[in-house]
């Protein structure tokens, strides 16, 4: 802790800072810093601490809401606070109005100008022209060595279909890329922060598909992001399966079950 705050205070140009346990996610723990000049900040450690800067100054620029950046290094983050619960409920119209602004940023082509990472599982973000191309060999084909073989086969399957369920030039929108309801924080019907983003350039469903993982988008909210196009149901079951499957990598067994039903579910 002594060396943390002391790397810390440099980042910040204080002769000291207090740091206060105040949270633990998967891959980092988070503090709050007293830094004694009144400012109110977190300070976040983690595998990636500058790519995950850059992502959130990408989410904020594209005019969605995202903790403001204050310094960094390779091994520390330290932004702004920001008021909120996690989660979205009575917020979901707000959702919409963000995650509409955020998709209408875009990039040059598919994928991200580097890889990340969600703990020992590599996020490859190898740019593409292709969305079919870059969803077969950066999400669906690279996790082949790390699953047992009847879901490497049905992977492979599908990889050769994706033409028939998912476009191969969408709109190449920023999106979030880990956006479950606990990367969203809200408050009094707002969306007060996007966070702990794994950003990259793709198509905007994505995102829509990873929130709809574990719940179901309301009405509200799609009646303030943009229309969806017809057969959204089969390309959710693609875009859902890979983050079923980093928790397959990660968490084990108990997650193939959800693998093989987004396998069912595109007839692979």
């Amino acid at each position: 802790m002594d060396n943390l705050s002391e790397k810390i205070a440099v980042l910040l140009g204080a002769e000291a800072v207090k740091l206060t346990y105040f949270a633990s996610g998967d891959l980092s723990s988070l503090y709050r810093v007293d830094a004694g000049d009144g400012r109110d900040l977190i300070a976040k450690g983690g595998p990636a601490p500058l790519a995950e800067a850059d992502m959130l100054q990408r989410i904020k620029a594209a005019g969605a809401p995202a903790p403001p950046v204050i310094a960094v290094s390779e091994e520390v983050m330290i932004i702004g606070f920001v008021e909120g619960h996690s989660g979205f409920s009575g917020a979901d119209a707000d959702l919409g109005t963000v995650l509409r602004a955020l998709h209408s940023a875009h990039g040059h082509s598919y994928g991200f100008d580097r890889d990340y990472a969600f703990g020992k599982v590599t996020i490859p973000n190898t740019p593409a022209s292709s969305w079919i191309a870059f969803w077969r060999e950066n999400r669906l084909l690279n996790n082949l060595p790390f699953v047992e073989t009847d879901i490497a086969k049905r992977l492979e399957n599908l990889a050769g279909r994706l033409n028939e369920i998912i476009p191969d030039q969408p709109p190449a929108s920023l999106i979030h890329g880990d956006l479950w309801s606990g990367n969203v924080m809200s408050e009094n019907g707002r969306i007060t922060a996007l966070i702990d983003p794994a950003s990259y350039y793709g198509d905007a469903e994505v995102d829509l598909a990873m929130l709809n993982l574990f719940g179901r988008l309301s009405p509200a909210f799609f009646e303030n992001y943009r229309p969806i196009a017809d057969g959204f149901r089969a390309r959710q079951a693609v875009y859902s399966l890979w983050p079923a499957l980093v928790h397959l990598r990660l968490f084990g067994s108990g997650y193939r079950g959800m693998v093989e039903g987004f396998l069912d579910r595109t007839g692979s």
